[in-house]
């Protein structure tokens, strides 16, 4: 197929698509005011339903007419799965949903494992754990910076561990001389955590106020001694 058939054809795509958005009902200003706010709750709800990664507001802004506010219809959702054994959380930066803590055993009892079949489970070592919290709280950060944390070598293993589980990536290169590669946490890290963002996690900002979490004491020894196993700790999850 040349250039030109290939170009018509991906035009005539494009072309149907903005056909059928121009369909497609977002305002709903023929129903009255408390039919439009339903009609517009279910099909956010189908949306996020469908979808296998957080939805995004402006995802969701696709499918509601403007004058639609968004925060306010997430509210009326959650409050309705008040009742239910999941619930729509903010996760990854949009939004997700979730079953509650309440049913773990059950979903545990039911598939080996506290999330569904098609969810992953946290299989994580006491010391990784702590090991991808300072990374959380001070990233971008190196492997000898972690080790300066412990007081003891962080293993090339143990970082791999993370990886590969995705939940923490290279970051940009360090300024120290060597220019050593620091790590990052992912989207993948807030997904499997549950948080929306990294202000999201636990009391951060409290603490770096209080003066009671500060990387400069961390880099003192304050954790020394908190890795008795880097590599064979009691699993997590």
């Amino acid at each position: 197929m040349g250039e030109g058939a290939r170009a018509r054809r991906g035009k005539g795509r494009s072309d149907d698509r903005r056909s059928d958005d121009r369909l497609f009902d977002r305002e709903l200003d023929h129903l009255p005011p408390e039919v439009r706010w339903r009609e517009w709750m279910n099909r956010v709800e189908a949306t996020i339903f469908a979808a296998s990664e957080p939805v995004t507001r402006s995802v969701l802004a696709r499918v509601v007419g403007q004058e639609c506010n968004l925060d306010l219809l997430i509210d009326d959702i959650r409050a309705e799965l008040a009742g239910r054994p999941y619930d729509l959380a903010a996760v990854g930066g949009g939004f997700r949903h979730l079953t509650r803590p309440t049913y773990a055993d059950a979903i545990r009892s039911a598939f080996g494992t506290a999330v569904g079949p098609d969810e992953r489970g946290i299989d994580l070592s006491q010391s990784e754990v702590l090991v991808l919290m300072c990374i959380a709280y001070f990233q971008p950060i190196t492997r000898g910076e972690l080790s300066t944390f412990f007081g003891k070598e962080i293993s090339r293993d143990l970082i791999g561990t993370l990886r590969g589980q995705n939940f923490i990536a290279s970051g940009p290169r360090s300024p120290t001389p060597g220019a050593p590669y620091t790590y990052v946490t992912t989207k993948q890290f807030l997904l499997q955590f549950g948080f929306n963002s990294l202000r999201d996690l636990p009391d951060v900002e409290a603490l770096e106020d209080a003066g009671l979490l500060s990387k400069e004491k961390l880099l003192a020894g304050d954790l020394t001694g908190a890795l008795d196993d880097p590599a064979g700790d009691e699993d997590v999850g």
